[in-house]
Parts: structure tokens; C-alpha cells; sequence
């Protein structure tokens, strides 16, 4: 068999795999289109269902919940928008099974059991940040936000405007996009923040991270959090602080399951007799010289190894330097 046929038949499984995912992305493709279809045939009840945290706000107020466009076009992007979010939200299930229907072939049975969970817990785990923002977080903001609202009623004046003038106002009429995307914004960062504990934990499973480690990393993972807190949310204290809260507790809570992973390994370890404490070695007497055996006294046996092999080019070296001391004395 040449070397081109080699190369063939190596890659011959790859193309086959290429083609399993090009199909699995193809109907994912397709479920996110139909999801977004069909969310754009109710995009208007869906953006008033997202409304509903300012709405509340304004009336709690006394004002009317008005949002506006600036542009013509700002509506029919708006719907796009929502029907991506709710597309995505829509046909989320059916693209992780075919995710899963591609990488599970691959995977042992142990390695399936260890990872199906976390592929449950992840989306339950967004669902269950995106409900915090949308229902605490969300309204505490806009609460802050319209408190710089200005009503005349005070009696202020335009600068420079004579007797009689009207008094100056500044009341809040909001873009319907530019608060959409406030939102989105709110429950995408909630919801990939709550996704912390999913992810050291399966790391932690994975060896790739300790609970030991986490702790020792906590005053880094506090200059972290900040950081993603003022990057993430808008420009308000309370809803940095709020943010902030949730993932350093998010972070405790990953620590404490880090923790209990490595406890279950270390017992299924022990009761296979695979575990070894580490500070065993260090409360071994040192062996005396007499009772160190050979073969650690002789690493490699030379002096009990008998190798057939070895025998023969010790006769041959022995030949030679007979051959070579009769040359010399001839």
C-alpha cells in the first residue's frame, strides 16, 4: 500500500465527521430560522412583555408608559431584534440535543454521565439569570434612572426667560431600540454570569481547576468581577453592587462545588485503592544501607541480569582484543 493510500484512509472518518457537523449545523441553522419566524409573527406582545419593568416604574410615577421611534425604520428593527433573542431562546433545546447527538459518540459511558448534567444545569442556569435581571435587577435600574427626571411643577424657569415663562421640564421619552437594548443587555450579562458555577464545576470534574486553587485566587477573582461589572451593566452603583454580589456569591458557591467534586473523587479513589496521601513519603523512616535491596542499590540489574545478548558482544569485544594482542606480539 503506497503513502497516498494511507493518507486516504486516514481521512476518510475526518470527512465523515465534517459532513455529521456541516448536518447538525445545517438543521440548527434551521430551527433558529423557523424559531425567529415565528417569533416575528408576535414580535409586538413580546416587546410589550419586555416593557413591562419600565411601565411599572413610570406608573408607580404617574406617567404614561410612551416609548418612541426616531427613526422610521427603528420599529421593523426592533421586531428583528426580538426575534433573534426569542428565536435563539425558542430553539435553544434542539440545537444542544444536536450538539450533543454529535459529541456523545466520542465519549465514554462515565464520560456521558459526567457531562449530561451539565449540559441540563446550563440552560437552567441562563433561564434562571436572564428572571433575576428581568424581575429585580431591570426595574431597580430604571427606577435610578428616571429619578433625574425634571418637572415644572417647582416652578423652574428657562434661563433667561422673562415673567411668565413656562417651566422648564425634562420627562423621559425613551427610544423603543435604545431600551431594548438596555434590556438585552441586562439579561444577556445576568444570564452568562449565572453560567460561573456550570463552568468551574465542569473544570473542577475535568482536573482542570481546584477548590484549593479557587480560594487562593479569591482577591484576583474580586478585581475581576468588579472589572466585568462596570464593563457589563450601565453606569449606575446599585446595579454594579447588585451584579457584583451575585457573581462573588455565584463564586463561593462554584468553590463549594469544586470542593464536593474532588470529595467524591478522592473516595471512589480510595475504595479502588488508587489514592495516595502525598505526605506519605514524608513519614517513611529513611531505609538503611543494609536493608536497601539490590534493585535499589542497581537501578538496572547489572549485576543479577543475565541477557543472552549482551553475553554475545561480550564475547565478541573479547575476541577482538585477543585477535589484536596476537597482531602485536607477531
Amino acid at each position: 500500500m503506497s503513502p497516498s493510500d494511507d493518507i486516504e484512509d486516514s481521512s476518510a472518518p475526518l470527512i465523515e465527521h465534517l459532513t455529521e457537523l456541516r448536518t447538525r449545523l445545517i438543521k440548527s441553522v434551521v430551527a433558529f430560522l423557523i424559531g425567529m419566524i415565528i417569533c416575528f409573527t408576535v414580535a409586538t406582545p413580546i416587546f410589550n412583555f419586555l416593557t413591562a419593568p419600565l411601565c411599572q416604574v413610570l406608573a408607580s410615577r404617574g406617567q404614561d408608559c410612551d416609548l418612541i421611534f426616531i427613526s422610521p425604520q427603528e420599529g421593523f428593527f426592533v421586531a428583528i431584534k426580538v426575534s433573534l433573542l426569542g428565536g435563539l431562546m425558542l430553539s435553544f433545546p434542539y440545537i444542544a440535543n444536536q450538539m450533543w447527538r454529535f459529541v456523545a459518540p466520542g465519549l465514554y459511558k462515565s464520560e456521558k454521565g459526567a457531562f449530561l448534567p451539565f449540559l441540563v444545569a446550563s440552560p437552567f442556569m441562563f433561564i434562571l439569570g436572564a428572571s433575576f435581571a428581568f424581575y429585580v435587577v431591570t426595574p431597580l435600574a430604571y427606577d435610578f434612572f428616571l429619578g433625574f427626571q425634571q418637572f415644572g411643577a417647582g416652578g423652574e424657569a428657562l434661563p433667561g426667560g422673562g415673567q411668565g415663562a413656562a417651566p422648564l421640564s425634562v420627562v423621559f421619552q425613551g427610544s423603543a431600540q435604545e431600551y431594548l437594548n438596555l434590556t438585552i443587555k441586562f439579561i444577556v450579562a445576568f444570564g452568562m454570569c449565572f453560567q460561573l458555577p456550570v463552568l468551574l464545576t465542569l473544570m473542577g470534574k475535568a482536573g482542570l481547576v481546584s477548590a484549593e486553587g479557587l480560594g487562593n485566587m479569591r482577591k484576583y477573582a474580586v478585581v475581576g468581577i468588579l472589572l466585568l461589572a462596570a464593563l457589563v451593566t450601565p453606569p449606575d452603583v446599585i446595579t454594579q453592587v447588585i451584579l457584583f454580589v451575585v457573581v462573588y456569591g455565584l463564586y463561593e458557591v462554584s468553590i463549594w462545588l469544586v470542593r464536593r467534586v474532588e470529595r467524591k473523587r478522592e473516595a471512589r479513589l480510595r475504595a479502588e485503592g488508587l489514592w495516595f496521601d502525598d505526605d506519605e513519603d514524608d513519614h517513611d523512616p529513611d531505609p538503611s544501607p543494609d536493608s536497601t535491596p539490590d534493585a535499589a542499590r542497581d537501578p538496572y540489574g547489572e549485576d543479577d541480569f543475565d541477557d543472552p545478548l549482551l553475553d554475545e558482544f561480550d564475547e565478541d569485544d573479547a575476541g577482538d582484543k585477543k585477535k589484536d594482542d596476537e597482531d602485536k606480539s607477531t
